[in-house]
C-alpha cells in the first residue's frame, strides 16, 4: 500500500508520559502491521525522551512538547503538524494495534470521508499485556468489550450518528479534516474535555464520524480512580470550558459523582458549578480499582 507522492499511507501519532512500557507495546504491534508504510510520531510530555528501538521497519520522530499539566491538546495538534501523511491514525499509547489496524483505516478513509473510529477491547491488570511478544490473538482472547461501545463485526465502516461518540483511544482521520476543524483547542489542560470539544469542532465542520471495522485495539492496564477523584481539578475546569464554548455539558458522567460526593453543587440544567469540597485524599484512595478490573 503506497502514497502517491511517496509520503507514508498513514501518520500513527501517539502521545507519551511516563509509558515506556505501554510505548514498547504499542511499538511492537506497529512493526506487525500488514501495511508498514508509515510512520511514527511521538509527543513525549516528558523531560527525557521516550526510547525506541535503534531498528524499526518505519520511520519514527519524537517531539518535545512541554506543559506540567498533561498538554494532550497541544500534544495531538503538534504531532499532526509534523506528520507527513494526509492521514492521520491516533492511537494512545496504552493502545496495542490489530495488525489489520492500519491497513483497515487506510481502507476505509479512502472509502468513507468520514472520521473513524476504531474498537477497543480492554485488558485486565492481571495478564503480563506490555509483553511485546505475545501474539495479539493470545491477548485478545481476555480482552472485554467496552459495554457501550459497539463489537463490530467484518470489514467496512458502519455510520455512527452521534458526534459525541468520537474517543481518543484510537480513531483516523485526514489531514484536511484536522486543519479545517481548528485542531485540538489547546486551552484545555490536564485530564478530559478535549476529546469531546474536538467532536464537535468536527461536527460544525460537516465531518461526520463511523466505525471502522477489523481496526481494534487492545487496551493496556494501568492504574484506575473510579470515579477519578484524582483528577477532581481537571474535570471541572474543562467540563466549565466546555460549557462556556458550546452551551452544552460534557463529562456529565463524572460530575454526577462529584455531586454524589458532596464536592460540587449542579446539576445538567445548570450554568455553572460550585465547588462545595475537595475530595480527601483517602477518598480518592478508595476509588482505587483492583487489577482484574479491566476499565471503569
Amino acid at each position: 500500500m503506497t502514497d502517491a507522492n511517496n509520503h507514508p499511507a498513514a501518520s500513527i501519532l501517539t502521545l507519551v508520559r511516563g509509558r515506556q512500557a505501554h510505548l514498547d507495546a504499542l511499538i511492537g504491534g506497529l512493526t506487525k502491521q500488514t501495511c508498514l508504510n508509515i510512520e511514527l510520531v511521538i509527543a513525549s510530555m516528558q523531560p527525557q525522551p521516550p526510547t525506541v528501538p535503534a531498528t524499526m521497519p518505519f520511520p519514527v520522530r519524537i517531539i518535545h512538547v512541554p506543559g506540567a499539566k498533561l498538554p494532550l491538546a497541544a500534544a495531538r495538534n503538534a504531532a499532526a503538524s509534523q506528520a507527513r501523511s494526509e492521514r492521520l491514525i491516533f492511537l494512545d499509547v496504552d493502545c496495542i494495534p490489530s495488525p489489520t489496524l492500519v491497513e483497515s483505516y487506510v481502507k476505509q478513509l479512502n472509502a468513507s470521508g468520514r472520521c473513524l473510529l476504531g474498537e477497543v477491547r480492554y485488558l485486565p491488570g492481571t495478564l503480563p499485556q506490555c509483553k511485546t511478544d505475545i501474539p495479539f490473538s493470545d491477548l485478545a482472547a481476555h480482552a472485554k468489550p467496552h459495554p457501550a461501545r459497539p463489537c463490530l463485526q467484518g470489514e467496512g465502516w458502519f455510520l455512527e450518528p452521534e458526534p459525541r461518540a468520537l474517543w481518543g483511544l484510537s480513531f483516523a482521520l485526514t489531514q484536511l479534516q484536522y486543519q479545517a476543524s481548528g485542531g485540538m483547542d489547546e486551552d484545555y489542560l490536564g485530564y478530559g474535555g478535549e476529546e469531546t470539544d474536538f467532536a464537535e469542532q468536527l461536527a460544525a465542520t460537516g465531518v461526520r464520524l463511523a466505525w471502522c471495522g477489523n481496526a481494534m485495539a487492545l487496551h493496556q492496564h494501568h492504574t484506575m480512580y473510579s470515579p477519578p477523584l484524582d483528577k477532581f481539578d481537571d474535570i471541572l475546569s474543562n467540563a466549565i470550558r466546555f460549557h462556556g464554548k458550546w452551551g452544552s455539558w460534557c463529562m456529565e458522567y463524572w460530575l454526577d459523582y462529584f455531586v454524589d460526593y458532596g464536592l460540587i453543587k449542579w446539576s445538567p440544567d445548570a450554568a455553572s458549578t460550585k465547588v462545595i469540597r475537595q475530595p480527601t485524599q483517602a477518598e480518592i484512595e478508595a476509588c482505587l480499582q483492583p487489577p482484574e478490573v479491566a476499565f471503569a
